[in-house]
């Protein structure tokens, strides 16, 4: 059954409405953007440390994005994503830079989605 509880940070992705290849998708309790075929932000308004922003990007990008938000710090549970919680007192500064980051293409931000993976066919033999 699908959740009838909207995501109260949705708006983050307004920025994104008018580009032609935004795709908005549901994941892990929260909302995706993917700009261009690549993962680029995560938007969660769940229980600590699930309420903010994912910026989905690689670890070697990790120090560049933060000298420039210092807001920024990876995510406690996915160390592999910056995260600036919602509670952060930059919190729209960096919505708002990150947002024009991703409109810009810049290199730092998105990540190949990885494919799903299809159930497992079994390896009985049929009898």
């Amino acid at each position: 059954m699908p959740s009838t509880i909207r995501n109260s940070l949705l708006w983050i992705f307004d920025a994104f409405e008018r580009e032609p290849t935004y795709i908005h998708k549901r994941m892990f309790g929260s909302d995706a953007a993917y700009i261009d075929g690549l993962l680029c932000l995560i938007a969660a308004d769940r229980d600590a440390p699930w309420n903010g922003l994912l910026v989905c990007t690689s670890q070697d990008r990790h120090a560049a994005l933060i000298d420039e938000m210092p807001a920024l710090r990876p995510h406690p549970v996915l160390g592999k994503w910056l995260y600036v919680p919602e509670a952060d007192p930059a919190f729209e500064d960096v919505v708002e830079r990150m947002t024009a980051l991703v409109l810009a293409r810049d290199p730092r931000v998105g990540v190949e989605p990885k494919p799903r993976r299809r159930g497992k066919k079994s390896t009985l033999p049929n009898t």
